[in-house]
């Protein structure tokens, strides 16, 4: 027996919503304002309350922070106007004072030096009349005065790429596994240009004395409490190429040759034809006592001098 099919000729089904698939958003869409929200603004439309439109407000809060603003910078300005006198005023005696403070320092500096001058002159005559011919050499000797004469030229850096932090065999042997010259070396290099025949001795400028003294300050080196730049100069007045050989072949010249060998140090000798060496700044003289056998300056012997 045959089954009947269905006839879906007369059946009139209406036709699916595109968006039915996004009942969330349809809903959304639909009910955008809560339903809290609603009520309220029903009640104060029924109440007969009405607020400003949007576009009003918004025009009157932009018209508030305009003014605002406005009242802020006219006050600073007024500030800045009232308080520019005053500021200019402290500016200009803060000039003058440190002007006149510098005009002092200069005035002090120049009485300084004529002062040192004098007393220089002063020492020099005493010199010359209690130790006859003896002035010039014993200016020399204690480094009041500029020497200048054939001598030797001595430069010592650091290595290549040395860097400055200490440690190492340095601290027990004396040499440097960073490559820097340290106070030591220095102390070692003049020590042993005297002994080989040095009469004066400069280091980057700076004239050496009896009393001169070779110490470290950090990674830095000072003579007389002044630091030093490497490369170090060393410049020594005597007889050039004498001077440069016996260095070269005492102790303290083959532990330089060791520095730079080992080490990577770098320096540099040369005999110069000549030399010059400024005095010795602030040379104090701090005793003085007679020397028996002294002459006058006419020959005769008093049996007093200075020392």
């Amino acid at each position: 027996m045959s089954q009947q099919r269905p006839d879906r000729s007369n059946t009139n089904t209406p036709a699916a919503r595109p968006d039915a698939s996004m009942s969330l958003l349809n809903n959304v869409m639909d009910h955008s304002l809560d339903d809290g929200y609603a009520e309220a603004a029903a009640r104060k439309s029924e109440a007969g309350v009405r607020g400003l439109p949007r576009t009003l407000r918004a025009k009157l809060g932009l018209a508030a922070g305009l003014v605002l603003a406005a009242v802020v910078v006219t006050v600073g300005a007024a500030q800045a106007r009232i308080s520019a006198p005053t500021l200019a005023k402290e500016r200009t005696e803060l000039i003058n004072r440190i002007q006149k403070g510098t005009g002092e320092a200069d005035r002090q500096q120049q009485r300084v030096d004529a002062l040192r001058d004098d007393v220089s002159r002063m020492q020099r005559e005493a010199l010359k009349q209690q130790g006859g011919d003896k002035a010039e050499l014993l200016a020399l000797l204690s480094g009041s005065s500029q020497a200048t004469g054939p001598g030797v030229k001595l430069v010592v850096d650091d290595a290549k790429g040395a860097e400055s932090n200490g440690g190492g065999p340095r601290e027990s042997s004396g040499f440097s596994d960073t490559g820097r010259v340290r106070d030591r070396d220095m102390q070692r290099v003049v020590n042993g240009l005297w002994a080989s025949g040095a009469e004066a001795i400069s280091v980057n400028g700076q004239r050496l004395t009896s009393l001169s003294a070779i110490r470290a300050a950090g990674d830095a080196i000072l003579v007389d409490n002044k630091p030093l730049v490497p490369p170090y100069t060393v410049l020594a007045v005597g007889d050039g190429q004498r001077l440069s050989t016996a260095f070269q072949d005492s102790a303290d010249g083959q532990y330089l040759h060791v520095l730079q060998e080992n080490y990577g140090v770098r320096t540099r000798i040369s005999a110069e034809n000549e030399v010059t060496l400024p005095p010795a700044p602030s040379l104090i003289v701090r005793t003085a006592k007679p020397q028996a056998g002294a002459a006058k300056a006419d020959g005769a012997d008093t049996g007093k001098g200075t020392s």
